[in-house]
């Protein structure tokens, strides 16, 4: 049978990417050091860089409030329901949508 994979947490990923962007130890050293590949290493400082970057970018928006979308949409039935009974009761608009003339 092979063997059991590791997972390893965000924390520690992200220590070990931070280790690794200081530039203070080698790859080689903080794999033999914490007992990963160096490839993984490296794998997690990329994509630490990556994510840094959106960080900074101004085009970054955070996600809305679940519940004040629900809120809005609400909002904007309440007021087509208002909109359609209004048109509704008006006589020219009740013969235009029935097709009389």
């Amino acid at each position: 049978m092979g063997t059991k994979r590791k997972q390893h947490s965000a924390q520690f990923k992200a220590e070990e990417a931070m280790a690794a962007l200081s530039g203070s130890k080698t790859l080689a050293e903080l794999a033999s050091e914490y007992g990963v590949h160096p490839t993984m290493i490296s794998t997690w400082k990329q994509e630490l860089a990556k994510n840094v970057k959106s960080q900074f970018e101004h085009d970054n928006k955070k996600a809305a409030d679940p519940q004040a979308v629900i809120d809005n949409l609400h909002r904007k039935i309440g007021q087509l329901q208002v909109e359609r009974d209004f048109l509704a009761g008006q006589p020219a608009i009740v013969r235009l949508l029935k097709g009389a003339q």
